[in-house]
């Protein structure tokens, strides 16, 4: 198949110009002004009109409860697994699968296998190993273990720190598993990286800070996630970037149900922006199916929401038309930020030879109009695209 994006905003993520842009199978031939094509033997060619539209790299969402998390509540707040559909419609086309705090029946294995049908559906993913707790769980039996051997681990996570609800891992059993990463990165290629989820205990990112000074564990071997639950985390988030270190923040369709103390993901990169840390530093990931739960100061179950997928386009856009945040800026922290972060090659990016994920967005308004995944029309004029799977004929 081939496929030519006519007179289009690209934004590689940085601003490009109007261009064409020709997607050949899977990937981006060329992105140049006046591209034309014509074939014999039934070689067919898309045309279509980018007149009045914006593109984009696809949105890569490094943070995802893909089989659903367990919840606090009890077994009936147990959440559901995301769907094809849930991802696509919200421009997301590379994913990445974590385990929350129940690891007893949302295991790696079951992690593993939805990632493989999301990627037989067309998305492209990628899971961590482990889980909230330390020792954590893995396939083969081991960290280095299972990112050698298995394709789609990239790293583990997400490990629990600062939290009422993780194991209260010691030093040396943090060290460990920080290791073990590193080196099953190094020795796999991958970025072995440590997601590490933040609570809202004092202690914060201790753990991690203490364990980058005191071992050779460099800082860019974590990412830690949720910097923006409150006010103190994220002041704290913004001196350990300073450092060098990567940070994730969560994006939420709720902010009330979280409380006042939140800080939104567009306020947050402004003030990010504004106390000078790079833009290639930040992250933004949904959540999405994790459990919400809200707790009383005697930590005791209170409520719970479901973390939303439509979050991550939604807290962009509200950068861009609230904050006055430049386009080219705040779309890096789904696009080429986290591909850098996660070493996921040819993604992130709108450039020749890098794999044709792309979102199409109303410039009027930075609505998405279509999503492309690996050369794929997926979503178009804002309505799924079904090619006969499971989920599409229910």
């Amino acid at each position: 198949m081939i496929t030519i994006i006519k007179n289009i905003k690209v934004y590689k993520p940085q601003y490009f110009g109007v261009k064409d842009i020709l997607i050949v199978g899977e990937k981006i031939g060329t992105i140049h002004e006046g591209i034309s094509a014509s074939f014999k033997n039934g070689v067919k060619v898309n045309i279509i009109d980018g007149s009045g539209k914006i593109a984009v790299p696809g949105f890569i969402d490094s943070h995802v409860h893909i089989i659903g998390g367990g919840g606090e509540g009890s077994f009936k707040t147990r959440t559901p697994e995301i769907m094809l559909t849930d991802l696509t419609t919200n421009g997301i086309t590379t994913v990445v699968g974590c385990i929350g705090v129940d690891s007893v029946t949302k295991n790696p294995i079951a992690l593993l296998a939805k990632a493989r049908g999301l990627e037989e559906e067309g998305l492209t993913t990628f899971i961590y190993t482990g889980s909230y707790r330390i020792p954590v769980s893995t396939i083969t039996g081991g960290v280095i273990e299972d990112l050698m051997a298995i394709d789609k681990i990239i790293g583990v996570g997400e490990i629990a720190i600062s939290d009422h609800r993780s194991s209260q891992p010691t030093f040396e059993e943090f060290v460990k598993v920080a290791a073990d990463a590193r080196v099953g990165g190094m020795l796999s290629g991958k970025a072995g990286i440590l997601d590490v989820h933040l609570g809202d205990g004092p202690k914060m990112l201790e753990l991690i800070t203490k364990t980058v000074e005191e071992t050779e564990i460099p800082i860019t071997q974590f990412l830690p996630t949720h910097i923006n639950r409150n006010s103190a985390l994220f002041e704290a988030g913004i001196e350990y970037a300073r450092k060098g270190g990567f940070i994730d923040l969560t994006g939420t369709d709720d902010p009330e149900f979280l409380g006042s103390d939140i800080v939104r993901v567009g306020k947050g990169m402004k003030r990010l922006l504004a106390k000078g840390i790079s833009d290639d530093n930040f992250a933004l990931s949904s959540d999405a199916q994790g459990s919400m739960p809200i707790f009383n100061e005697k930590k005791e179950y209170q409520g719970l929401r479901l973390g939303t997928a439509a979050c991550l386009w939604n807290e962009i856009k509200d950068c861009v038309l609230k904050e006055n945040i430049p386009l080219e800026i705040a779309i890096k922290a789904i696009t080429s930020n986290p591909a850098r972060m996660l070493k996921l090659g040819n993604k992130g990016r709108l450039e020749s030879g890098y794999d044709a994920d792309l979102c199409l967005l109303n410039e009027s308004d930075l609505e998405l109009d279509t999503v492309i995944a690996k050369g794929k029309i997926m979503v178009q004029s804002n309505k799924p695209i079904f090619y006969g799977t499971f989920e599409n004929r229910s």
